[in-house]
């Protein structure tokens, strides 16, 4: 089983005095849900910090509130409504240049400002762009904003001027059953993000999202939880801790 090869894999980091920092990215959130509960009940359980992406538009105080005795939980920003502006044919895009740079840049500094409101301390500035997409023209306009960081999904870009903070192992089948993908090829992907180059990665993120979970999800982060949180090899960091290291 690949849960045994990621296993071994640790137990040959810890061995050798080594740590893989991972952490946990989930998208979407709006409003308090029975799905949202339980994943944050099965995070606070492992002690696992969870980075929240919150839609702006259509989120507000009861979400904030609901979080509130969350102290585990993070908040990023998710763009502004989650709304695609790329014509039929091309990939869904909110953050691109299908409108005017100003009008994009408007809503990301409405959503920062929102959201930075609502939450206080709990919010972290770091962008998370609906379906992990974003125009790379937009980038530099960012720190002006209030942006420090921008999180989407594969190997980091350390070109950027802003940190970078990617996810690389989604727990979701989006062009097949649209379910929770395989246990054994989720395990197999992430011992491979460990070994690739001899070296650990500073930060595996894990990327969910907590509305569309099925049963698959579910049991699959608890084997992963269950296998990470107290092995002495693994470390589960916050995005603020993240984002504070060099």
């Amino acid at each position: 089983m690949s849960e045994t090869l990621l296993k071994a894999r640790l137990n040959a980091l810890a061995v050798n005095g080594r740590t893989v920092q991972f952490w946990l990215r989930d998208d979407d959130a709006v409003e308090p849900t029975p799905a949202l509960d339980q994943l944050l009940t099965l995070t606070r359980r492992f002690r696992v910090p969870l980075a929240l992406a919150v839609i702006p538009e259509p989120t507000g105080e009861v979400l904030a509130d609901h979080l509130r005795s969350q102290d585990h939980v993070t908040v990023t920003v998710h763009g502004w409504s989650h709304r695609s502006y790329a014509p039929p044919g091309e990939k869904k895009r909110e953050l691109g240049l299908h409108r005017p740079a100003s009008v994009v840049l408007g809503e990301l500094k409405d959503g920062f400002d929102k959201l930075s409101a609502l939450h206080g301390p709990r919010f972290q500035p770091m962008l998370v762009p609906p379906w992990n997409r974003v125009d790379a023209a937009l980038l530099p306009a960012l720190p002006d904003l209030g942006y420090r960081a921008l999180s989407v999904f594969g190997r980091e870009d350390q070109t950027l001027s802003l940190a970078c903070l990617n996810t690389h192992v989604d727990v979701m089948d989006w062009h097949g059953t649209r379910g929770g993908r395989d246990a054994d090829v989720l395990f197999a992907e992430i011992a491979g993000w460990l070994a690739e180059g001899g070296e650990p990665l500073g930060a595996v993120g894990i990327l969910t999202h907590h509305l569309v979970h099925d049963a698959a999800v579910w049991t699959f982060l608890e084997r992963l939880f269950s296998l990470t949180s107290g092995h002495p090899a693994c470390q589960w960091m916050g995005v603020r801790e993240l984002l504070a290291s060099p």
